[in-house]
């Protein structure tokens, strides 16, 4: 659970129940969910098929869930680790909760995973006009580091290269 400090609201010492938290994916009901907010998140979505194939790894893939009294899989943050690096591959909330803070949390819970695992950099790709995510990583103290030409489809545009040092 969240708690207070973490960005949720109430928590265990509270005794108000916490308006979400942070788990594990577990599942193929998560998975589900997972796809589910892809969907409404992306033009380009991952398929079930493609994150069946990556959780064939737990080593290098994670996959964090947010969730809500009223939603079992609110948002999602899936990376891998390789090295002393995360390469955050897809992070999403659905659009409804978007703007309560459930990004950064999850944000922040892989961070704390990352650093247990000793990563010390993460990096990962922005679309250009993606203006709230890149606010969103801007204040998680991300930078811009280059740029991959017409990365994303549907519609085509550019990749914005972000890195954070721990």
């Amino acid at each position: 659970d969240l708690s207070p400090d973490d960005g949720g609201v109430g928590g265990r010492d509270s005794g108000v129940p916490p308006r979400y938290w942070i788990d594990r994916l577990e599942g193929e009901a998560d998975l589900d969910g997972v796809l589910e907010v892809e969907g409404e998140s992306f033009t380009n979505p991952w398929t079930r098929e493609m994150y069946t194939w990556e959780l064939q790894n737990r080593s290098v893939c994670h996959i964090f869930v947010a969730r809500t009294r009223e939603c079992p899989v609110a948002g999602f943050c899936a990376f891998w680790l390789v090295l002393d690096e995360i390469h955050i591959n897809n992070v999403a909330v659905l659009p409804f909760l978007r703007g309560q803070g459930i990004g950064t949390a999850l944000m922040q819970r892989v961070f704390d995973e990352a650093r247990q695992l000793g990563a010390r950099r993460a990096t990962l790709e922005v679309r250009a006009s993606n203006e709230g995510a890149r606010r969103l990583y801007e204040r998680l103290g991300f930078y811009v580091a280059g740029t991959r030409r017409d990365y994303y489809t549907n519609p085509v545009e550019d990749a914005l290269i972000l890195w954070r040092d721990s």
